[in-house]
């Protein structure tokens, strides 16, 4: 499962901060939406806002969190975030540590 915010972040970072040719990104873009790709709504949003809220995520984070959740993830794979915190049965998990 992916979320769109994700693919969106993916190919900005990936072409900025890594330098990949566009194409190269676009290609991997491409190649992950294949998974299940989840799309906020605007009830995703509102929830998103409250989580940010309660929980002291940013924003965009919080939308990400909330777009793993709707979609019944229990690990959410984030450089972001805590790792380890649970929030409402997730599991944060940074990849990198």
């Amino acid at each position: 499962m992916v979320s769109l915010q994700v693919l969106q972040e993916y190919f900005v970072c990936a072409t900025k901060k890594l330098k990949l040719d566009a194409g190269i990104a676009r290609n991997k873009v491409e190649f992950h939406s294949r998974s299940d790709v989840a799309e906020p709504t605007v009830a995703d949003i509102l929830a998103a806002i409250d989580l940010h809220r309660l929980h002291g995520l940013s924003f965009w984070d919080a939308l990400v969190f909330r777009m793993a959740k709707q979609t019944g993830c229990r690990v959410l794979l984030s450089e972001d975030m805590q790792h380890g915190q649970v929030i409402d049965g997730v599991i944060i998990v940074n990849s990198f540590i």
